[in-house]
């Protein structure tokens, strides 16, 4: 019989399903499914294989996927990071994977054929993306497959960002986008997930699994204090500090901060209803 699991982090199908979820779920066939590593800046993960589906939300650079099935030009794939499953082009993985040493710090930053910014970009790479470094050139980090990046654009894995809320404060006025995970578009988890990322701190994709899994619950009525992430029904947004939040939003179509309390009754006046959840995490 099987299981009632979240489509979202489950591959499976009536005809195929990941060998895993043998004996949780009922499928034709089962795979153990092949890990490839994603090598766009930016790729969006689809509910079906069709250009014009639905984006549930975004992979990035350097990320791993296990994927199960493919179907013209679409690769039916779960993320590593987060266990988000979709349909993303087929055309964007890899089957060589590397072992990432850096990762992006900055909103964007491009990779050069060579030590020179006046060389056209061979890429443009998101924050949060994971890369591996192999060499020191001047002011620039070079890849393994020998693409330059600014130094000062990366950071090591092993060296964490000390603040998220300062990360994701650097992509205020980044346009929101449903399921969007960069600064040329972003939604309100994604914002969280990547500002904690390269705090070197692992998250949840939806807004409802970080309310669940994230931090420990603080009472709605509780003095808020910077990190705070206070959630709605479908959002979430960071304190900055004990009076203004910080989110990707639907009102501004931007990740803009504004007083929490100027928020709440907006989103009360709408029908939205009122805050669900505080929750405050730990390092």
């Amino acid at each position: 019989m099987n299981e009632t699991l979240d489509r979202r982090l489950t591959p499976a199908r009536p005809d195929l399903a990941a060998v895993y979820l043998k004996g949780r779920v009922t499928a034709d066939r089962y795979v153990e499914g092949a890990v490839m590593e994603v090598k766009e800046g930016v790729v969006d993960m689809r509910r079906e294989p069709r250009p014009d589906a639905a984006v549930d939300t975004q992979v990035l650079y350097g990320e791993r996927v296990t994927v199960y099935d493919e179907e013209e030009g679409w690769a039916w794939a779960q993320l590593a990071r987060d266990g988000y499953v979709g349909w993303i082009g087929a055309n964007v993985l890899w089957s060589e994977l590397s072992a990432p040493t850096h990762r992006v710090c900055v909103p964007r930053t491009f990779v050069y054929p060579a030590a020179s910014i006046k060389q056209p970009p061979l890429l443009a790479l998101p924050l949060s993306a994971e890369v591996s470094i192999v060499e020191e050139r001047d002011t620039f980090l070079v890849t393994r497959d020998r693409g330059f990046i600014w130094r000062t654009h990366l950071t090591a894995l092993d060296q964490p960002a000390p603040d998220f809320v300062a990360v994701a404060e650097t992509l205020i006025g980044a346009p929101y986008l449903w399921g969007g995970k960069s600064v040329i578009g972003v939604d309100c988890s994604g914002l969280v997930q990547i500002a904690l990322a390269v705090a070197g701190r692992k998250a949840p994709r939806d807004s409802d699994m970080q309310e669940a899994q994230l931090g420990a619950p603080v009472a709605t009525d509780a003095p808020r204090q910077r990190g705070d992430l206070i959630f709605w029904k479908g959002h979430v947004g960071i304190m900055r500090d004990a009076q203004t939040l910080l989110h990707a939003n639907g009102t501004h179509m931007l990740v803009s901060s504004e007083p929490l309390d100027l928020v709440r009754a907006r989103n009360l006046e709408a029908g939205a209803g009122d805050i669900t959840g505080v929750r405050r995490l730990s390092w």
